[in-house]
């Protein structure tokens, strides 16, 4: 009959096998977990590392099998688990606490009006009583200042817990930050794509933005940098992607879809808005002309994504003259204004509903090798 093995017997053995470089044996080093478990000639326990990635892990392993068979007899067979001493990354405070909703208004193309989108919602949130904050991160083209007549003002800055702070400037009760705000409103943006990410971190993570309902981000047209470090920056609740009935947008527009449905993205697709789906005479709002085509080819694209056509925007000529005028046509009580009343009220809906049925989403975490 065999003997028994014990675990003294185990533990002595693995004091021969020194981990390279130290002239130290593994169990003097604290490398031996204490799982040991003997079966029969059978025995399996971990051995624990500094890192996951330790270079010398499969030797000290291979040199811990030969030590079993060697000193405790040739027949051992043994399991040999490999664990790390590095702690678990602690969670990463979100960007912004105080932000109880983030919606992305983004475009697969430019010209769609995404833009005037995002300024009309933000203020027809406000319009519903909710805290709202509108954040510019068309970097390369930003016309928030110009839409919300702000081009000439400046930004300051004040002390909150010790830190310096960007005070967003506030109108018809939206905070709003533009990068448009930092440059010569006649200068044009000319940044690599690391230098436009970082200020666009600056503009989320280094602003007071206090508490808020909801956080409007008008997002870059197509996809890009910006997009990922939006992504890896905040938890995005929702987004809207904005496209007009005309196929060569539409085609863009799915791919808007696709990157935040991407599975490493993973940002829920709250609706299509479907805008300048007719254009209605000023004076005659009961006509319609589809100059860009059906809304059919948009409700047949929601369909096939299996998201809603959120909200259908007429083209109406006043739209694009207030906004040029820096007043947001949804702060008046027009046909068009109640478009984007309609449009607040359905996002409205449509977040508290993400919200009942779904998790939080989390900001992508991008890991870097070893």
């Amino acid at each position: 009959m065999e003997n028994p093995l014990y675990p003294a017997q185990i533990t002595d053995a693995l004091r021969n096998v020194r981990y390279p470089g130290s002239g130290k044996d593994i169990v003097s080093l604290g490398m031996v977990e204490d799982d040991l478990r003997i079966d029969g000639r059978h025995v399996s326990f971990s051995l624990i590392f500094d890192k996951p990635t330790d270079p010398f892990a499969r030797s000290v392993v291979k040199a811990a099998e030969a030590a079993l068979r060697t000193y405790v007899a040739d027949d051992v067979t043994a399991d040999i688990s490999i664990k790390s001493r590095k702690p678990a990354p602690e969670a990463k405070a979100p960007a912004l606490p105080g932000v109880r909703n983030i919606v992305a208004v983004s475009s697969g193309k430019g010209g769609v009006g995404k833009s005037t989108v995002a300024a009309n919602l933000a203020v027809g949130l406000a319009a519903e009583g909710y805290r709202v904050g509108l954040l510019d991160a068309d970097i390369f083209g930003p016309s928030v200042p110009k839409m919300f007549g702000i081009e000439d003002e400046q930004l300051f800055m004040h002390e909150v817990d010790g830190r310096n702070l960007i005070i967003p400037v506030e109108k018809y009760g939206v905070k709003l930050l533009s990068i448009g705000l930092l440059v010569e409103k006649d200068s044009a943006v000319v940044w690599r794509g690391t230098m436009a990410s970082n200020a666009l971190k600056q503009l989320i993570e280094q602003a007071d933005w206090g508490e808020l309902d909801y956080f409007v981000i008008d997002m870059p047209p197509g996809t890009s940098d910006i997009h990922l470090t939006l992504v890896q920056t905040l938890g995005i609740t929702g987004a809207l992607v904005v496209t007009t009935p005309q196929e060569v947008a539409l085609a863009d527009a799915r791919k808007g879809i696709a990157m935040f449905r991407d599975a490493k993205i993973n940002v829920p697709v709250l609706g299509i808005v479907d805008n300048m789906a007719w254009f209605t005479p000023e004076k005659h709002p009961d006509e319609r002309y589809y100059i860009f085509g059906s809304d059919e080819s948009v409700r047949r694209m929601a369909s096939d994504f299996g998201v809603p056509v959120i909200a259908e925007i007429p083209l109406v000529a006043a739209v694009g003259e207030h906004s040029d005028a820096g007043t947001p046509i949804a702060l008046g009580d027009t046909v068009s204004a109640q478009s984007f009343a309609h449009l607040a009220r359905m996002v409205i809906d449509a977040v508290d509903r993400r919200n009942r049925e779904l998790p939080p989403t989390e900001a992508v975490n991008v890991h870097k090798k070893q």
